[in-house]
């Protein structure tokens, strides 16, 4: 049986009241904050209407968004893989002061951890984080193709926090929209859905936390409820009991990582005849002066870059967007095997299976298409695109229906180490 719900803190009826006074582009009233989405899970509603009303818009509570929802990992699970040399993990302690919120102290220690650890640790008022556990854990990424309406690039990871009672990573702020899946246990949430949060953060904490957090609405979460956030949305979770919760959270590069990104691959592939030039010139009245003329022909020399070419920035985004934030996980094996043999075993049962961290996209390009693969460019027949960046695995079958092309992409990224043959791990 659940816990009651939860009633909403002062101020929420008048924070509802002030964005029900809105309306959506339709000229609609401004949709629900909270509804049950277990008629039509996950979303309760047709994809195409959450990312009309609520996508990059709004918060949306979805209770039983997985129904009778039961975690694929339990905590000693994530405790043993937050001890994985190549795991990302952090925990984050909460030492409350008595005599003042605001002088509580937030701890935060990255992994790996040593095993022995975690016995020491007390039975509240902290939390372990592990990122990526989707691609360590199968059973969570079972999870992602519920979110199939969104661009598969878009989805940054799954990262799953365990709290002991009290448990929290203090009032935050996310610049990128996350589902908040509760998968054991019991979390409380407080967000401030108001239009002009208050968002000046704590300079003592390591953490990004929030000087000041006026909730405006207070929901508790059960297994297979759902939190929708979008960005900028101030929010605090505090663990009612011994929980689990699956963070689904997109990329979402900021504008200046973007366009760091793009010149830097503008000026690695510049040829360096491409210079500032000047042939126009004509005397000067003011040998100091920087005139219109001069900026002009600076425009100019940028512009040599192609800066605007639609297929080259189309190429250098793709490679961007699939280059995964933590280098060196994809290994190429020491001695792969000759591509007859593995022809060979594709033809007789063998399947090749995409490497957890290998990310894959794919564009229109010309009459083709380009697939991306972490960082890396094919270029391919249209269908064999789509396919590849589909597949979770390539059998024989698949492999044969591919265009030459696109075999010899296969070949490629096996040889890289994006695809694996079962048994390679221990070769």
């Amino acid at each position: 049986m659940n816990p009651p719900r939860q009633r909403r803190p002062a101020g929420a009826r008048a924070a509802e009241a002030r964005t029900a006074g809105t309306s959506t582009a339709a000229g609609r009233g401004a949709p629900p904050i909270e509804i049950d989405a277990g008629v039509r899970p996950p979303l309760g509603m047709p994809p195409a209407e959450f990312l009309r009303d609520y996508w990059q818009k709004r918060p949306l509570l979805l209770r039983n968004a997985f129904p009778g929802f039961v975690s694929p990992l339990s905590p000693e699970d994530l405790a043993g893989l937050a001890c994985e040399e190549a795991a990302l993990a952090r925990i984050v302690a909460h030492e409350r002061n008595p005599a003042s919120a605001d002088a509580d102290r937030w701890l935060v220690r990255h992994g790996p951890f040593p095993e022995e650890l975690f016995p020491t640790l007390p039975q509240h008022d902290w939390t372990l984080l592990v990122q990526d556990v989707d691609k360590w854990d199968a059973g969570v990424a079972a999870l992602l193709p519920a979110f199939g309406f969104l661009p598969r690039w878009r989805i940054d990871d799954v990262m799953v926090s365990f709290a002991a009672p009290g448990g929290s990573v203090g009032a935050h702020v996310d610049q990128y929209d996350v589902f908040l899946l509760q998968a054991q246990g019991h979390r409380r949430w407080r967000i401030d859905a108001s239009p002009e949060p208050p968002l000046q953060q704590r300079p003592d904490s390591d953490l990004d936390l929030l000087q000041r957090f006026n909730p405006s609405h207070e929901w508790l979460l059960a297994p297979g409820d759902m939190l929708y956030l979008p960005p900028g949305v101030p929010h605090h979770g505090i663990a009612e009991d011994a929980c689990l919760t699956f963070s689904i959270g997109m990329r979402a590069p900021s504008a200046a990582e973007l366009l760091g990104d793009f010149v830097d691959t503008l000026a690695a592939d510049a040829d360096d005849a491409l210079r500032y030039r000047d042939p126009d010139l004509t005397p000067v009245a003011d040998p100091d002066e920087i005139d219109a003329a001069a900026m002009q022909r600076v425009v100019q020399a940028l512009n040599l870059l192609r800066m605007n070419d639609p297929e080259r920035l189309g190429d250098w985004f793709g490679r961007f967007i699939t280059t995964y934030r933590s280098p060196g996980e994809i290994v190429a094996a020491q001695l792969p095997p000759a591509r007859i043999q593995t022809e060979w075993q594709l033809q007789h049962g063998a399947r090749l299976l995409r490497h957890p961290f290998a990310r894959m996209a794919w564009r229109r390009a010309g009459r083709g298409a380009r697939l991306y693969v972490s960082g890396q460019t094919f270029v391919l027949p249209l269908r064999d695109a789509r396919r590849l960046a589909a597949a979770a695995a390539i059998d024989g079958a698949a492999y044969a229906a591919l265009s030459q092309a696109g075999r010899d992409a296969v070949i490629a990224l096996y040889e890289s180490g994006h695809y694996q043959l079962p048994g390679d791990e221990d070769a």
